[in-house]
């Protein structure tokens, strides 16, 4: 609510004092003092008036602007070739192949907003130092290869490859390390994944200075996002915690262009001012960044604040449109509506209108910007640069609907599109798109050159590999191995065993970050709590409630368990920081996250596929997985998919063990492969809160639980009537009880096999395939599962705690009759027996099946299943689970 001003002299006498004060004793101590007013004319009983928004304007002001210390000029001529040259490579792709793809307009708007982080602020890594984390905007990758094009890291050749990739030498559509793994550091095209990891990454950074890992220093992570990302919940939804936890290592500059894909990020409002409100609730130190300084004469003479008050009034909608037309169309719509307006710019040609830049497109603006932001304690900065969408390309498509889809430019626009950035092309070869790049020893070269070495070398660029670390030997894990004889436990508890044995050892234990999403005490993890402490940025500021308990909650600086409350997204991101380490921190960690396994590939699978492009390393651990094992938990609860969802990302290992020493087996083996043999892979296991007697590890197996299937129990006696039993997780446990029945009830001799991975043996099958398919002149070889079976008799029955298909993946290698009993369908509560029974995956329905398999070759009477079937209880009408 606004009133009239009763007493204008009082009120000016006030704002001169306000003037005098932050004149003579600086912005704190009138902050201070107005912070004081407000409180006690709150506690007086007035209502303040409440904005989160500032004006309409930039940030900081004129007079608190640190000045540009390099050549503008010759900074603008670099940044012209950088710009021809990201144009001419999206357009030559496109000319040789109208399907390439690719996108101008990202970087034509955020141009300035790169360079002056290149010319001035984006740190590299070298012998001397860490480098900064830059997540670039993934469809202004062409401005980032055109820039390593000029710098003599990329070759013409190459540029000239763009998105032609099969053959090698290519350069990737969008940042992929997986692709280029000594170029990109991070995956950042799947919108909103790239904040929420930057995000994650300066809180892990600050993890491994409060641990010593790493020495404190000036690294950033700068994060580059568009406005219409931010609609994406990632984007913003881990914002609160790098206001909490006072990240001030982390940049965010939002290229606000006003448009999304198919239109205006916000037409009936303004994005600038709603981010701002958002950022600043989140305790960000936000920077607008929206006027050129050809503005500032204007705002100079702006005495009545009538021009602040007209940028306030227009929307979105209104600001691209005046980008989109002319000086005459800015002169009659905008400054048209008030006279004094019109007279403010009577002596400016509608070509000087036109021209009155964005502070985006201003380098002097986004310096003082990137200055400011990067010397501010405390918080963590936010830049809103206005830009506008396609800037240069003319009616081709600037500031139009169509920009982000804009492949290619007509003619006339590029004829204009050289000249308004002087690039030296002659008329004739424009057609010829061809690129140009300064001649070594010219001043351009000089320049480029001597601003990147004064930041210590070129980015982007990866590290691939750190130095090893030593994983001990498996038999430090002799306690897991043995057995626990009659005491039964889960593998989720023998998976808590092994990991605190793994931490107390000297050289692999500290870099071991087990990562929960508030479920450690589900797990039975919270014996870890005191042992390893709770990482905190600012310790433990309280005694907890259960201070006088063994495992009380306790937090510490140096704590080694990262906590991520209820946010799967968010551990993730940690996990993905923790797994890249070596990469970005020269210092190989070892992530454990551990969550139910239905809130992990099916929640966060754009993440783990990331993390499969980042090449990040660790394991992921699915607690309470498989579909009958959590029986009270229900449908959203009950997974019987992860390890379909799994086998989609190509270097992502998965098992599903029964025993804790397949577990073991299986971790010490992963470690030791992404530590020390620095394999580029990941693992997911999945474990389970069903309780039984874990046996002692068989001798010899080792091989086959990594392979993903070894020889459990070989019949006793093989009879004349034999079967092959497989089973994976809790129901291996039932097959090898439905061999039992066989044997006592039918005479059927039985060998079963524990499966600890069938995409593991998917994997090793079509490889195999692959290798006689191309070598046909050679011996033919045989996957795991042919060698396995080839010597044994009878049909083949699998069961699982999953899917049909997790085990039919392996039927093309499986020889003769197959048979595959699964948990399609939803999940629900109720006993395990019941659940089991119902999915058909008991030892009934094993002992059925394998049955069945012998009735199809005629080695028994059908009435035997009959009355099977009948003895068992099994309704021949019942429902398919599926159904249900």
């Amino acid at each position: 609510m606004t009133h009239d001003d009763v007493d204008p002299l009082e009120t000016r006498e006030w704002l001169e004092a306000l003037e005098s004060l932050i004149e003579q004793e600086g912005p704190r101590r009138a902050r201070y003092l107005l912070t004081r007013l407000g409180d006690r004319a709150s506690a007086l009983g007035t209502r303040l008036p409440y904005s989160i928004n500032t004006p309409y304007r930039n940030s900081i002001p004129v007079t608190h602007e640190v000045r540009m210390p390099g050549d503008l000029f010759m900074e603008r001529r670099i940044r012209s070739m950088v710009r021809w040259n990201a144009l001419a490579m999206v357009m030559r792709a496109n000319l040789r192949d109208p399907d390439a793809g690719g996108h101008i307009s990202t970087f034509a708007s955020s141009a300035t907003l790169y360079d002056i982080g290149f010319n001035y602020f984006f740190k590299a890594g070298n012998d001397q130092q860490e480098g900064d984390l830059v997540f670039f905007q993934g469809h202004a990758s062409p401005g980032v290869y055109a820039r390593a094009y000029i710098e003599g890291r990329i070759s013409e050749d190459q540029l000239d490859k763009f998105r032609e990739e099969v053959d090698g030498q290519g350069l990737s559509s969008y940042p992929h390390p997986w692709l280029m793994p000594d170029f990109w550091q991070f995956p950042t095209v799947s919108m909103g994944l790239g904040p929420i990891q930057a995000i994650y990454q300066a809180r892990f950074m600050k993890y491994l200075e409060h641990r010593g890992m790493i020495e404190p220093g000036q690294r950033k992570v700068w994060c580059f996002v568009g406005d219409g990302e931010t609609d994406e919940p990632e984007s913003l939804g881990a914002i609160s915690l790098a206001g909490r936890e006072k990240l001030d290592n982390l940049i965010f500059v939002v290229n606000c262009n006003l448009q999304r894909l198919d239109g205006p990020v916000r037409g009936n409002g303004k994005i600038i001012q709603e981010l701002e409100g958002v950022f600043r609730g989140a305790d960000w130190n936000v920077i607008k960044v929206i006027w050129g300084r050809q503005w500032d004469p204007l705002f100079a003479q702006d005495n009545e604040g009538l021009l602040q008050q007209r940028m306030e009034q227009a929307v979105d909608g209104d600001y691209q449109n005046y980008k989109a037309r002319d000086g005459a169309y800015v002169r009659s719509h905008f400054f048209g509506t008030d006279p004094k307006l019109l007279a403010m710019v009577e002596d400016l040609s509608d070509e000087q209108l036109w021209k009155l830049n964005r502070g985006g497109h201003d380098p002097y603006k986004v310096y003082a910007a990137y200055h400011s932001a990067t010397t501010h304690q405390g918080q963590p900065s936010v830049i809103l640069a206005k830009t506008v969408k396609g800037y240069g390309t003319g009616a081709a498509g600037e500031a139009q609907n169509t920009a982000h889809n804009t492949k290619k430019i007509d003619l006339d626009s590029l004829r204009k599109f050289r000249d308004r950035f002087d690039i030296p092309v002659r008329d004739e070869d424009l057609e010829k798109l061809p690129f140009y790049k300064p001649e070594p020893g010219s001043q351009e070269y000089k320049y480029l050159h001597e601003r990147r070495q004064a930041l210590g070398g070129y980015l982007p660029q990866r590290r691939r590999e750190s130095h090893p670390v030593k994983v001990p030997p498996l038999d430090s894990l002799k306690s897991i191995l043995d057995g626990t004889g009659e005491r039964e436990i889960s593998t989720t508890m023998a998976f808590v065993r092994i990991l605190s044995q793994l931490v107390k050892d000297k050289q692999l234990g500290p870099r071991i970050v087990p990562i929960v999403p508030d479920e450690a005490r589900t797990f039975g993890m919270e014996g870890m709590f005191r042992q390893l402490g709770i990482y905190s940025s600012v310790g433990q500021l309280y005694e907890p409630v259960d201070k006088d308990q063994v495992m009380f909650y306790h937090e510490d600086k140096k704590g080694q368990i990262l906590e991520e409350g209820i946010n799967e997204a968010g551990a993730m991101s940690s996990w993905i920081a923790a797994g890249t380490a070596y990469s970005t921190h020269n210092q190989p960690m070892l992530p454990f996250y551990i969550f139910y396994s239905m809130f992990g590939f099916q929640r966060i699978g754009d993440l783990a596929w990331a993390a499969g492009d980042s090449r990040a390393k660790g394991f992921l651990l699915g607690g309470t997985a498989g579909r009958t094992t959590l029986n009270g938990e229900g449908l959203q609860h009950e997974d019987g998919h992860s390890h379909i969802l799994a086998s989609t990302i190509p270097n992502c290992r998965s098992y599903d063990p029964t025993y804790a020493y397949e577990l073991a087996v299986i971790i010490r083996e992963g470690a030791r492969r992404m530590m020390e043999e620095q394999e580029n892979v990941f693992y997911y296991i999945t474990i389970m809160n069903e309780a039984y007697a874990q046996p002692a590890l068989p001798e010899g197996v080792e091989d086959g639980i990594m392979r993903g299937m070894y020889l459990l129990d070989p019949a006793a006696k093989p009879g004349k009537l034999h079967v092959q039993l497989m089973g994976s997780g809790t129901i291996l446990r039932e097959v090898r009880e439905a061999a039992k029945i066989l044997a006592a009830d039918f005479n059927v001799s039985a060998d079963v096999w524990g499966v600890t991975s069938f995409n593991e043996l998917r994997r090793d099958g079509l490889e195999v395939e692959r290798w006689n398919r191309l070598h046909p002149t050679r011996k033919p070889r045989q996957s795991h599962v042919e060698q396995s079976l080839a010597k044994r008799k009878g049909p083949v029955i699998a069961a699982t705690d999953y899917m049909k298909l997790y085990a039919d993946q392996i039927r093309q290698w499986v020889p003769g009759c197959y048979k595959v009993l699964g948990t399609d369908g939803f999940g629900r509560s109720d006993s395990r027996r019941k659940l089991r029974h119902f999915f058909e995956v008991d030892r009934y329905w094993v002992v059925c099946s394998a049955l069945s398999a012998l009735v199809e070759s005629g080695e028994i009477k059908p009435k035997v299943l009959a009355d099977a079937l009948k003895s068992f209880g099994i309704d021949p009408e019942k429902p398919n689970p599926l159904d249900c």
